[in-house]
C-alpha cells in the first residue's frame, strides 16, 4: 500500500472516530458506484450525512477543505442520492459535511468538521 494510501486511511478512520464521538453512527464507508466514491456515510439523528474526508501532512499545499471545491460538492449530492437508491433508502434530509485532518505524524492529529457543505 502505498503512503499516500495509509495517510488516507488513517485519515478515515480518524474522522469516523471523530464522528461517532459527537454522536453519529456509521452506516457505511468507502462506497463506490460509477460516479466515484463517498468516504463515510453515518447517520446523524434522522440525517443521513455523507462525509468527504481530506487528510494532509501539513498545511503547506493549503487547508484540506480547500480541496473541496464546488464540482466536488455537485457530486457528493449526486453520490448521496445515488447511495439512496442503492439502498432503497428515503432520507429527505441529508447533508454532506467535510471533514479535514491534518497528521504530520508527529504530534496528536487535528481533526475540523465542516457541516452542511453547500
Amino acid at each position: 500500500m502505498k503512503a499516500k494510501d495509509i495517510l488516507g486511511r488513517r485519515g478515515e478512520d480518524l474522522a469516523a472516530g471523530y464522528l461517532e464521538l459527537q454522536g453519529m453512527r456509521i452506516i457505511d464507508r468507502n462506497w463506490r458506484c460509477t460516479d466515484g466514491e463517498i468516504d463515510i456515510v453515518a447517520l446523524d439523528g434522522d440525517s443521513l450525512v455523507v462525509a468527504e474526508v481530506k487528510t494532509r501532512t501539513s498545511l503547506s499545499y493549503g487547508h484540506p477543505f480547500e480541496a473541496v471545491g464546488v464540482s466536488k460538492l455537485a457530486r457528493l449530492h449526486r453520490l448521496a442520492a445515488a447511495w439512496c437508491r442503492d439502498h432503497e433508502l428515503r432520507m429527505p434530509l441529508r447533508r454532506v459535511d467535510v471533514i479535514a485532518v491534518v497528521d504530520d505524524g508527529v504530534g496528536d492529529p487535528v481533526v475540523e468538521h465542516l457541516k452542511g457543505v453547500g
